[in-house]
């Protein structure tokens, strides 16, 4: 019997060579991952343990990201234990204020992931670097303990569903529409411990940025991972950015899938997820007016350069709705900087908007952008639970940058295509 991608990652990690579904493994590790929130449990429990250790310096990213620059005494503690650890390991991959970027936009950016890896990170939405070809998926603090001491990690390997895409893309549509529309389909535990493959010959029709989206919130159906094949865009992406060799590894032709869903990119349409769960998905032939408060454009999920363009092409020239906070974040240093340079940070100040460095902030209601009770946000994160970005009472619609900058003009949600 045939193998996936994901399956033939893992056996090759665990140096088998083959696995099937449901097999229990132990896999060598590529990369391990924490950030701000998560490490300091991490190294707690090296600590309890009487770890010294870590097994490879360079294959460890600590990226202080969620409550960075600090927003209170406890994160300030935070940080300061995972600096001070990074030091004592001469962890190679740190990254804090003035070096920093929200990590799951980061890692893929500066080359330390990359095709045919084993990653791990203690943050559900590790499965962010499935777009490159890799398998990754996130773990808990203890796990990540675990992978910065022995560079391994316990999986059962999961059985997969097959999403075929084709089609070609048109006007607004984006990667946050592909991934809503899925999830709205199959619901928020559709793929509970599977692995999502992708294919198709509407692979070519997504960029880079697109997959990172869509692979992001492969864990909002709750996946195990997401996973693109490797193609030549994939390749140009990481040509030149990769730190180390890759691997590239192709589902064998008879691999076996739990189901096979189809996604026509033509007939898609610009979709909202309503509160309070992901699935909760609905196109503007459904939509009747509401008013929103808030619109957050950036995030591990769509704060890419791509999401920053198209934002900016909807707002430049244009105000924001009186009463319609607005909140831009880049999702890097370097996509912070190509926004000056390309002159969009100007586009979205003089239409009101202000623009901040790289941070998590709103996604998780820890900063920048807290919800009161009864307000509505347009965000273009990942989750919108009760109480994901402040007051319990608060309504979060989830939807791509086009939609939530059209929302922001307009002071309600709105299709871009109507402007």
């Amino acid at each position: 019997m045939g193998m996936t991608m994901t399956q033939k990652i893992l056996a090759s990690h665990a140096g088998l060579d083959s696995v099937v579904a449901g097999q229990l493994i132990e896999a060598n590790l590529d990369m391990v991952l924490g950030n701000d929130v998560t490490s300091p449990v991490a190294i707690n429990e090296m600590n309890k343990f009487g770890k010294k250790s870590v097994f490879d310096k360079t294959r460890i990213s600590l990226v202080m990201d969620h409550f960075t620059p600090n927003k209170d005494i406890q994160s300030a503690e935070n940080c300061k234990q995972v600096r001070t650890f990074a030091k004592e390991f001469g962890i190679t991959h740190y990254f804090d204020v003035g070096n920093m970027g929200i990590e799951h936009a980061l890692l893929p950016e500066q080359g330390i992931v990359t095709c045919g890896d084993c990653i791990i990170g203690a943050d559900s939405h590790t499965c962010t670097y499935g777009a490159l070809g890799a398998f990754s998926t996130g773990v808990g603090s203890t796990d990540m303990a675990a992978g910065m001491v022995t560079g391994k990690a316990w999986f059962k390997v999961p059985s997969a569903i097959k999403v075929v895409i084709t089609g070609k893309k048109h006007g607004y549509i984006s990667g946050k529409d592909v991934i809503l529309h899925l999830i709205g389909e199959i619901g928020v535990d559709g793929a509970l411990y599977k692995s999502l493959e992708f294919t198709g010959d509407g692979i070519k029709e997504l960029s880079m940025d697109d997959r990172l989206c869509i692979s992001n919130m492969a864990i909002e159906c709750g996946a195990k991972n997401g996973i693109f094949p490797v193609d030549d865009i994939t390749l140009e992406y990481v040509k030149g950015r990769s730190e180390r060799e890759y691997k590239v590894f192709e589902a064998d032709a008879d691999a076996e899938y739990e189901r096979t869903i189809t996604i026509d990119l033509s007939t898609l349409k610009s979709t909202v997820a309503f509160p309070h769960l992901p699935e909760n998905t609905k196109t503007f032939d459904e939509i009747d007016r509401i008013d929103i408060d808030q619109v957050v454009i950036g995030s591990c999920t769509n704060g890419r350069m791509e999401d920053m363009r198209v934002a900016a092409e909807i707002l430049k020239g244009k105000k924001v709705a009186d009463g319609v906070r607005v909140i831009v974040i880049p999702a890097t240093q370097t996509i912070y900087l190509n926004c000056v340079k390309e002159g969009l940070v100007e586009a979205f100040i003089e239409a009101g908007a202000i623009v901040s460095t790289p941070t998590c902030g709103p996604c998780l209601g820890g900063h920048m952008g807290i919800l009161a009770a009864g307000e509505r946000a347009v965000s273009t994160s990942n989750r919108n639970f009760v109480g994901r970005m402040g007051h319990t009472k608060s309504e979060i619609y989830l939807a791509s940058p086009a939609v939530a900058a059209a929302s922001a003009i307009k002071g309600y949600i709105a299709d871009p295509e109507t402007l």
